[in-house]
């Protein structure tokens, strides 16, 4: 897909399963399973689903999936299946390997959006994948991923990011702005503090990397929150804002999580929102 001068290509990073009533916060199962079918462990399927951007600035990779540093247990807990070759395949396939990547732009730093930043050397230390790039991160998310709740300190693996900030590969940012001509990040603060979806515009087309905010398709209805999220009712407000905007603008949506859209658009029901089906790639 072509917006002004970037070519942009999702990036399949691997599947993980995470429990479907955590992912729908009070949203009964009977409502969401249809789309969602959970296993016998009541987990859904999920995607590790990066964008890569080329264009005059080089090669940009939104987020960086779950990696392949975890323990077996932490694998089976979480169902994590993942191409043979992991992300940095996927990268090379699409004729970008790791080392050519310029930019990393994090929407924040649990696992299953930065785990793919680190690998493990011979030795077993945890180094940088991407070591000719500027890894672009909010000084607010970084603040609480160091020091998180009870709640939700098992999401941060330090180990995943540390490496890259100590090798002087991290650029610390703070709020809203645009990072390259066409390309901004937004902060939301309801599923964790400082998470930044990535918007791609020109004048006629416009497409944001949801996150966490909607993960996935089914996430667009109002009051489908997750239990995750730290400030459930500041997410729903954050909802309520941004879909009629996006209803509005007629703005892609790219889906970082979703297992079978890639991308949609928004369409009204009544007082809510719901998915409008796009094919990926859009032409």
């Amino acid at each position: 897909m072509q917006i002004g001068p970037y070519h942009l290509q999702a990036v399949e990073a691997g599947r993980f399963r995470l429990d479907g009533g955590a992912m729908f916060g009070v949203v009964p199962r009977i409502l969401w399973e249809k789309r969602n079918p959970p296993d016998a462990s009541n987990r859904m399927e999920m995607a590790t689903r990066c964008l890569l951007i080329d264009g005059p600035d080089g090669p940009i990779l939104i987020d960086a999936g779950i990696g392949d540093k975890d323990s077996d247990k932490f694998r089976r807990i979480f169902a994590v299946e993942q191409p043979a070759a992991g992300l940095t395949g996927a990268l090379t396939a699409l004729g970008v390997p790791p080392e050519e990547i310029r930019h990393v732009i994090l929407t924040h730093l649990h696992f299953d959006h930065c785990g793919g930043l680190t690998c493990l050397d011979p030795e077993g230390n945890a180094r940088p994948v991407f070591p000719n790039a500027v890894h672009w991160l909010q000084q607010r998310q970084l603040d609480w991923a160091r020091q998180p709740s009870l709640r939700d300190r098992a999401s941060y693996l330090p180990a995943n990011w540390e490496p890259v900030l100590a090798a002087g590969l991290g650029r610390i940012i703070d709020g809203d702005r645009e990072l390259f001509p066409g390309i901004r990040v937004r902060c939301f603060h309801g599923h964790t503090p400082a998470m930044q979806l990535v918007e791609v515009a020109d004048e006629g087309t416009n497409l944001i990397y949801c996150a966490d905010l909607i993960p996935t398709s089914s996430h667009i209805r109002l009051p489908f929150v997750m239990g995750y999220d730290l400030e459930a009712i500041r997410t729903l407000r954050e909802k309520e804002e941004f879909l009629p905007e996006v209803h509005e603008r007629r703005t892609l949506l790219f889906y970082e999580h979703d297992p079978f859209h890639v991308v949609s658009r928004v369409v009204r029901t009544g007082d809510d929102f719901d998915l409008e089906p796009v094919d990926w790639p859009v032409t």
